[in-house]
């Protein structure tokens, strides 16, 4: 695992709101990590950006320093103030080897999660690796990894009692809604619709709300999600535009910007005058704060539920030591599977060589002999070089195999 590093600002060491800075849209995710791989040299990366962390994860040969990093943040050209710039580089935990496939280990089970037991960061990793392996960011290394970073979720999840009972943040969103006593029919404008969007929306459905209208970039995923929700569909654009009044705002997107302005606000009121609830669950905030402070809001964000995810962390804390016992395990079960790996693709080559020598021998080396056989003898022969070949492409592999499971 020498090759493996993680860049990593999370809320333990940065403020929330300064990490906001630090997103990444997705309609310049892939320009900017072609840049980073291209200008570092990097073979594969993927991007990790959540409510509560921003993180890189990618494999690389040279050693990770200040400089480094210095370079890397720069290059990513992020709204960051140069005079603030040696203050976010400080923040920044970097990992490699063992040590960062432990931490990327450690953050899929949630052990490293606002909410420890969350099972939604590993949807949110995978979802995030998946997106960059389709752009092309990633191959057979950080396979291997995420295959094994599942596996080891997975078995945490099963095997402890670190997610029953689970409190994420939708799940304590939507409880501050539920303590709020709305109405069955209360209107509820969606905007945005991925993962924390979609999460928080089933809790709505599932107990019985009904008065859905859904704002999205990409209009086709506000339909899916609108027909799930047996609502209405727009898109963001006519946000701006919208007269039916509502009750409840739920916003999550990936904009660095305010969305919903006061203007926006004032429009989407549309004359009405009652106390709203706004659900910003965005880092940063899609509300701007002129909202909260000029208008009767309930306003409920990601800021807001840290106390009650500190009163988890303590409830949970036993569970972190078993948690860490399987991770352990899954470190170390992963040691030789990756040494035999690479055995393997050191020898993939062999097959294509061993041909190469059967052509040479049979084609030009002793065509003549060949040429001057029967027909049974030739059948012989062949038969008795289908066979060496198998088994000269099989041995290598076995006796590799077996000398790494005698040293390890």
């Amino acid at each position: 695992m020498k090759q493996l590093k993680v860049l990593a600002f999370t809320h333990q060491q940065i403020d929330l709101k300064d990490l906001g800075k630090l997103v990444i849209c997705n309609q310049s995710l892939v320009g900017k990590l072609n840049f980073v791989r291209q200008k570092f040299d990097i073979p594969e990366i993927f991007y990790i950006g959540t409510c509560n962390r921003v993180e890189f994860v990618f494999c690389a040969s040279q050693t990770i320093s200040l400089s480094f990093i210095r370079e890397f943040i720069s290059s990513l050209d992020f709204c960051i103030p140069e005079d603030k710039m040696e203050d976010f580089i400080s923040k920044v935990k970097f990992y490699e080897d063992q040590d960062a496939f432990n931490h990327l280990l450690r953050i899929s089970c949630s052990l490293e999660s606002l909410v420890v037991g969350e099972k939604e960061i590993l949807s949110q990793v995978r979802k995030a690796y998946e997106q960059c392996r389709e752009a092309g960011f990633t191959g057979d290394y950080l396979r291997m990894i995420m295959s094994q970073v599942v596996k080891t979720a997975k078995q945490v999840y099963t095997d402890t009692n670190i997610s029953k009972n689970p409190i994420s943040v939708v799940s304590l969103a939507y409880r501050k809604l539920r303590d709020l006593n709305m109405c069955a029919n209360s209107r509820i404008l969606i905007i945005g619709a991925g993962e924390t969007n979609k999460n928080i929306s089933k809790y709505l459905q599932k107990h019985k709300y009904s008065n859905f209208s859904v704002f999205n970039r990409t209009l086709s995923k506000a339909e899916d999600l609108a027909k799930e929700l047996q609502g209405e569909a727009y898109s963001l654009e006519e946000l701006k535009n919208y007269k039916k009044g509502f009750d409840v705002i739920i916003t999550c997107t990936s904009c660095t910007e305010p969305i919903i302005t006061n203007s926006i606000y004032q429009s989407l009121l549309n004359g009405e005058t009652g106390r709203k609830v706004i659900v910003d669950l965005a880092i940063p905030n899609d509300t701007d704060p002129e909202v909260i402070s000029n208008n009767p809001v309930t306003f409920i964000e990601v800021r807001s539920l840290q106390e009650v995810a500190n009163q988890n962390m303590q409830e949970r804390y036993q569970e972190l030591v078993h948690a860490e016992v399987i991770i352990e395990q899954n470190i170390n079960e992963f040691k030789p599977i990756l040494r035999q790996r690479r055995i393997e693709l050191a020898m993939r080559d062999v097959p294509i060589k061993i041909k190469e020598i059967r052509r040479m021998a049979v084609d030009s080396v002793f065509a003549e002999d060949i040429g001057q056989l029967d027909s049974n003898s030739r059948e012989v022969l062949e038969r008795v070089i289908n066979y060496m070949e198998k088994k000269y492409i099989s041995v290598p592999m076995v006796m590799a195999k077996e000398i790494l499971v005698n040293n390890s």
